[in-house]
């Protein structure tokens, strides 16, 4: 269940259908006040829809074509039986019987042109054995007019003849990141860059993109307990400030983190927490 759904119940596998949403399944942006909807994409304030799209004010249609309430209720069960009797299989061998999501073959977007490849980045090979397609990322035939080992470190060492080069991009296209290989600089970019003292880029702006979604948090929680102590943290690099309510014990509260367990920073409950900054 992704993207939103303000007063949604009773859904299953859907994306971005909400707003009222009550007893849907395999939906995609079907919204406000609907309800008793399967494989249904783009329909809003309907209901009893199979297999529909784009529909408004609804009731009772399969493949977009309407029933009466008697005439659907008798053929789903015969729809969804057929699905189990004769399920799609997709290029890779998997089987779509009733009870699943759209083959992710359907999608109108490659892999690594979704937000996906941001908050699970994938390489080209893992994509294609998925059963998923990747987009290759047209070859821009730049001539690199500066290497980004040849530009200065201090931006004070930088003039506006910087603006006429085209700078080659650190990756090289080596990344899994939409790398055009090579960028230039505009004018209100080089000046913001002077304003505040910093460095020019070194990689092309996509590059830059995911260097930033890179230093985020992922978006996958693990299941973890407060790391504090009593007097200090469980591996005592850090000492408590004040005393908490569970004395020199061990904190017991347990709790979903983004921080892999993997990761060096430690992690405490709301309470203990509030107890040390508060």
């Amino acid at each position: 269940y992704t993207t939103w759904g303000e007063n949604a119940s009773l859904s299953y596998e859907i994306a971005m259908t909400g707003e009222g949403a009550n007893v849907t399944k395999f939906c995609l942006q079907c919204y406000t006040n609907i309800h008793d909807m399967e494989y249904s994409e783009y329909s809003l304030t309907s209901s009893y829809l199979f297999g529909c799209i784009s529909l408004r004010n609804k009731q009772y249609c399969i493949l977009n074509k309407q029933y009466s309430k008697e005439e659907y209720e008798a053929l789903i069960p015969k729809i969804k039986k057929h699905m189990d009797d004769m399920p799609f299989t997709d290029k890779g061998g998997r089987v779509y019987r009733y009870g699943e999501f759209f083959p992710m073959e359907f999608s109108a977007y490659a892999y690594n042109e979704t937000l996906a490849q941001e908050h699970f980045p994938l390489t080209k090979e893992q994509v294609s054995t998925s059963g998923l397609r990747w987009q290759e990322v047209e070859k821009k035939y730049h001539t690199v007019t500066l290497p980004h080992s040849e530009i200065p470190d201090d931006i004070r060492n930088i003039d506006d003849s910087i603006l006429q080069q085209v700078i080659g991009c650190l990756d090289e296209g080596s990344c899994n990141h939409g790398c055009t290989g090579a960028f230039r600089l505009i004018s209100q970019e080089l000046a913001f860059y002077k304003k505040f003292n910093l460095a020019l880029p070194r990689l092309c702006v996509n590059c830059r993109h995911y260097t930033r979604i890179a230093q985020r948090n992922s978006i996958r929680t693990y299941e973890s307990q407060c790391q504090c102590g009593g007097e200090t943290s469980g591996n005592g690099v850090y000492r408590n400030n004040t005393a908490h309510s569970h004395g020199s014990l061990r904190c017991s509260n347990k709790f979903e983190t983004s921080y892999s367990p993997a990761r060096s920073e430690i992690i405490y409950c709301e309470a203990c927490y509030n107890s040390e900054v508060v």
